[in-house]
């Protein structure tokens, strides 16, 4: 069964500003601008006012319908990571061998996971800021305003490190996500 209209708004926050043209949609913030693509998606995108961004769809099914949230929640986080940004913070996990993980330019390089003489290296996306943190022994943070190329590079450090032919119940060692969110605010 089809829906007739299914439509969703998002309030614009102070100090942000939303552009749509053509259903790419541009987020401008304090911390800069993020610009997003929704065109293999079929829905009215609109600016109410300058206050509100309102997403329509109509005549859709089942499947359709839940793109509406998506595209919302999408628009949301571009405006979060606009005024605020997102961090993720990474444990190293290890047993025997301690990890060694430092930064040359751009890429990540990280030495002696399971004792391997390997040299694992990631490249780290545009925006993204790395900082090892000087409290907590063992963890580096990433940090920046686009919320997908921050989890790549996390999703890529982690899958960098996968445990091959062994147990993985006992060889848990690796580097993995701790915390994750939105900067917060001062």
């Amino acid at each position: 069964m089809k829906t007739v209209l299914a439509s969703r708004s998002i309030e614009i926050p102070e100090g942000v500003t939303v552009e749509i043209k053509s259903r790419v949609v541009s987020v401008t913030g304090p911390r800069g601008t993020l610009t997003r693509d929704f065109k293999h998606m079929d829905m009215d995108l609109k600016v109410i006012g300058g206050k509100y961004v309102r997403v329509d769809l109509w005549f859709a099914n089942r499947k359709q319908l839940a793109s509406v949230r998506t595209v919302i929640s999408h628009i949301d986080n571009m405006m979060v990571g606009v005024t605020r940004g997102f961090i993720y913070k990474m444990r190293f996990v290890y047993s025997h061998f301690p990890i060694n993980v430092s930064l040359s330019g751009n890429i990540v390089e990280i030495r002696n996971f399971l004792g391997e003489r390997r040299v694992r290296r990631v490249t780290l996306p545009d925006g993204v800021k790395y900082v090892r943190s000087a409290d907590v022994k063992d963890q580096i943070e990433l940090s920046g305003n686009d919320i997908a190329t921050v989890s790549l590079a996390c999703a890529q450090i982690q899958q960098s490190t996968s445990t091959r032919n062994k147990d993985l119940r006992k060889f848990l060692d690796g580097i993995y996500v701790s915390e994750k969110g939105a900067i917060p605010a001062e």
